[in-house]
Parts: structure tokens; sequence; C-alpha cells
């Protein structure tokens, strides 16, 4: 007699993870709408950053030092102590760690929006240097917390937006950010040791979605074709989505509607499809 296998237990928990210079307030909209649809919703921040946005421009001094390892370690122990895999999501660097996330075997499917470049992507476009400039020039920021002013916030976040529209963003959503995270992954090309890394063949991780906004500053759509390029050589899914006209500010900006439910759809989809494996 055949047996048939269960039928893998649907994720009932989705995790966002915030990027750089912003905190799991920037989810706001994303986790209402998740929940709005039955969801359990999960916002932790970055360590250290669990402050509201107002203390933290007073006082950045908690992640000053904040790392890579540090931060991804905090989401993996998160994540382990769920009772399902959950779908996990996360936006520019927060989208590079949730790659690390699934290269560790966690999670039932994950979504890169607008994600910053793990360790191999070797595009680097001159709007993403200008973008960096405010603090790689400066080798002491590595070890200290730095803000963007209004003007950077505006052409790295909001280029498509309104000099109104941007300043409200930025008054609501911006903080100073560790330094440190933004210099190991600018070098971590040439790190050999870098912690921003993942095994792109590595054949046991869960589906990925790739998502790109065709007029982003920060992570232009060709990094993120470079980097869905990089995980040709696995036999795991990976999807890649591009939305034209869309900014960094994706998780905010008007019509944010369409790319959280696009993303929400296909990480769904993707872990229903897929075979359970073992964690390494």
């Amino acid at each position: 007699m055949t047996l048939i296998p269960p039928e893998p237990t649907p994720p009932d928990t989705i995790v966002l993870i915030h990027g750089l210079w912003l905190t799991s307030r920037s989810w706001e909209h994303w986790a209402d709408r998740y929940r709005n649809a039955g969801f359990r919703v999960l916002t932790p921040a970055w360590s250290g950053m669990d402050d509201e946005v107002e203390e933290l421009r007073r006082d950045s001094s908690p992640v000053a030092d904040l790392t890579t390892t540090q931060i991804v370690d905090r989401y993996e122990r998160i994540i382990r102590d769920l009772d399902r895999p959950p779908i996990i999501m996360g936006h520019s660097f927060g989208g590079a760690f949730t790659q690390m996330l699934l290269d560790r075997g966690l999670g039932a499917a994950g979504v890169g929006i607008d994600s910053a470049g793990v360790k191999g992507v070797l595009r680097l476009p001159l709007s993403t240097l200008k973008v960096s400039l405010p603090v790689l020039r400066n080798p002491a920021n590595r070890h200290r917390a730095v803000s963007l002013s209004m003007d950077e916030f505006h052409y790295a976040f909001t280029n498509t937006m309104s000099r109104e529209e941007s300043e409200q963003v930025y008054q609501r959503y911006h903080v100073p950010a560790p330094g440190g995270v933004l210099f190991e992954g600018a070098l971590a090309n040439v790190n050999p040791q870098a912690a921003l890394r993942v095994d792109f063949g590595n054949e046991r991780r869960p589906p990925l979605l790739l998502i790109a906004g065709g007029a982003d500053h920060v992570v232009p759509p060709s990094v993120s074709r470079a980097t869905a390029g990089r995980y040709r050589k696995s036999t795991a899914v990976t999807g890649y989505k591009e939305f034209p006209g869309r900014p960094h500010y994706t998780v905010g900006q008007a019509g944010w509607e369409e790319v959280a439910d696009y993303a929400l759809n296909w990480a769904v989809e993707a872990s229903k499809a897929r075979t359970p494996q073992p964690s390494r």
C-alpha cells in the first residue's frame, strides 16, 4: 500500500524585517493588512532598536556598534521559537537578512523587497554609492549611528514623491542607522569572512521572491536581477518581480497594497508547493 504524505501545514505567521534608516514602524500598513487577512504578524526590530522612532533619534547610542550577525541571530531565535515556519519578508537590508535566514533553513518562504546585495553580488550602481557616502566617507562611522539629512533621504527613499510627502515620511519613520552594518555590506565582496553572505547553491532553502522597484536609487533593479541570477545554480525556487516607477520606499508609497498582496500571494503559494526539508 502506498502511503500518501500529509499536506504541509500552511504558514500562519509573517515575520517582517525592516531596513536601514527605518524601524519596525515602517511596516505598520503591511502589518495591518496582513492581520486583517487572518495572519499573525510579528515586526521585531533589530537588536537595540525596540524604542520608538522619537527616542532613537534622541539617543541612538544603543545601536552604534550593531552588527549583521547580532541582527540575524536575533531573528533566528525569534523564528525558531515559533510553532511552525513563518513567511519571512524583509525590506532593503532586511531583504538581505531574509536571504540569510532562508539559507539557514528557516521559514516556509521568503520575500526580499528592494533587497540589499549580499556577498557575491557585484553590481554597484552610482546611485547606490551616492546614498551610502554619508556613512562610508568617514571610517569612524563604523562605530556610530548616522542619520540622513532630509535631502539625502528624499534622494534615497522617496525620489518619486513630492518634497512635502517626503518630509512627512522622513518625520514619521527616519532614524539614525548603525554605520557598521552598512560598512559590512559595502565591504562584503572584499572580506573573506563577510557576515552578509549566503550559499547561492543551497538546494534546501525555502522559496525566495525578490521584488524590485523600477525607480529605486538605493537598490536599483539591476542589483535585484543580479541577485536573482546568482541563485540560478540552485534548484530551490527563486522568483523575481519588478514594479515600474517605484522608489525604495516601497513599503509605504501610494500603491503599496499591490506590492504587499503580490508578495503574500506568492509566498503562500510557494510554501504550499514546497516539499518540506529538514533544517541543516
